[in-house]
Order: structure tokens, then C-alpha cells, then sequence
């Protein structure tokens, strides 16, 4: 991922918060018959390995498992994005050498990965995944709270995928390389948005507090 220096996020425990925030990444293979690519819910284990690791699982079905990676895998985590138009510079009225961009947030995470289908293997990734996204339900659901058995057959249908993170990038493209007057625009004009995601890049554009 490119990432001018004016965008890097550098720091490994804020990087790993941003892909925590983000509920699904495309976790992207190459392959001898071109790249393959599936939108998976992963969870990151931030104490395995010297950057995290991570895990999901696929269908059995989906042929991704079953092609040879060539080289490392790749995570990408998009967080909120947020189309920026010139019409909010000041310069648009000075000399109108404006043009649009689009602000986000970005994570790509990369590493060797390994299928598996141990069926305890699977079943633990699949508790965190599950204990993770019903940690805030007034009543979490609990894979537990499935017969045995049925759990045990809905296991056979996956295969699970450990990625042990070799390079870690994490990206902020917050309208940081424009002026503290454009800055404040952009931020003015998102917030005005009835785009969630606008509003949210909003929330995150760094001004000075006198200025918001």
C-alpha cells in the first residue's frame, strides 16, 4: 500500500485497534491461476507472534483453501472513507488548482498462511469469533448453546486459516497534507453529511480545537 509519510499510522497497537474496528476483511490469496480474494470476518490474536496473528475460516467449499498460495496472503481492513470535494478548499476561489480527492483509513496485513481443518482447531476460532461480535448483546449467544452435535457437522462444512503477520501498514488519509483552513473545511463539510461513513472521517480530521 502507498503510504506517503504524511499518512502512516506507525504505531503497532493503533494499527491493530484499527482492524479491530473494522468488522470484515478481504483476505486475498495468489494463486498459479491469478489472485483470489473472500470477504471474512477475522479476529486478531495480538499476542501470538511478534505483529499478531490472525484467523478465520472458509466454507469448505470455496476453492480459495485448496489452491497453492504462492508467497504470503494479504488482509485488508477498509475503515470509513469519504469522497473529498475541491469545492471546500479556499483555494477553489483563489485560483481553482483544485481537484478531488477521497479520504480513509486503510490496514494490510501480510504473512505465510495455513489451512487446517483439526476439528478442535476449529471449533476455538470459531468460539472467539463468536464470543468477539456477541460480547455486546444484552444476550450474547454462545456456540455452546447449540446441540453438540449439529455444532460438530457445521464444523466439517469449514476450513480454518491461520496468517502469522510478517508486515503490518496502516494507513490515515485524513486531508492531513492540505492547509489548517482546508482541513477545517473538509471537516465542516462532512459533518454536515447524512453519510455515516462521512461523518466518521469527519470525527477523525485533526484541526486545532479552537478551529472545530
Amino acid at each position: 500500500m502507498y503510504t506517503p509519510p504524511a499518512f502512516v499510522v506507525d504505531d503497532t497497537s493503533e494499527i491493530h485497534a484499527m482492524m479491530r474496528a473494522c468488522r470484515i476483511a478481504n483476505f486475498i490469496t495468489a494463486t498459479a491461476e491469478g489472485p483470489v480474494a473472500t470477504p471474512l470476518p477475522m479476529f486478531l490474536d495480538a499476542e501470538e507472534g511478534e505483529r499478531g496473528t490472525l484467523y478465520a475460516h472458509l466454507a469448505r467449499p470455496n476453492p480459495q483453501w485448496k489452491m497453492p498460495v504462492i508467497g504470503e496472503g494479504l488482509a485488508v481492513f477498509m475503515g470509513p472513507d469519504a469522497y473529498i470535494t475541491p469545492a471546500w478548499y479556499a483555494a477553489k476561489s483563489e485560483h481553482g488548482k483544485v481537484v478531488p480527492t477521497w479520504n480513509y483509513t486503510a490496514v494490510q496485513a501480510r504473512g505465510p498462511v495455513e489451512f487446517f481443518d483439526d476439528p478442535g482447531r476449529l471449533l476455538d476460532i470459531v468460539k472467539r469469533l463468536t464470543d468477539l461480535h456477541e460480547g455486546t448483546a444484552a444476550k450474547p449467544w454462545a456456540v455452546s448453546d447449540a446441540p453438540a452435535a449439529y455444532v460438530a457437522a457445521q464444523l466439517r462444512g469449514i476450513v480454518g486459516i491461520r496468517m502469522p503477520i510478517t508486515l503490518l501498514t496502516g494507513k490515515r488519509k485524513l486531508s492531513q497534507n492540505r492547509p489548517e483552513a482546508d482541513r477545517v473545511a473538509v471537516k465542516n463539510g462532512l459533518s454536515e453529511s447524512s453519510r455515516d461513513f462521512d461523518r466518521a472521517i469527519a470525527d477523525m480530521i485533526p484541526v486545532p480545537s479552537s478551529s472545530s
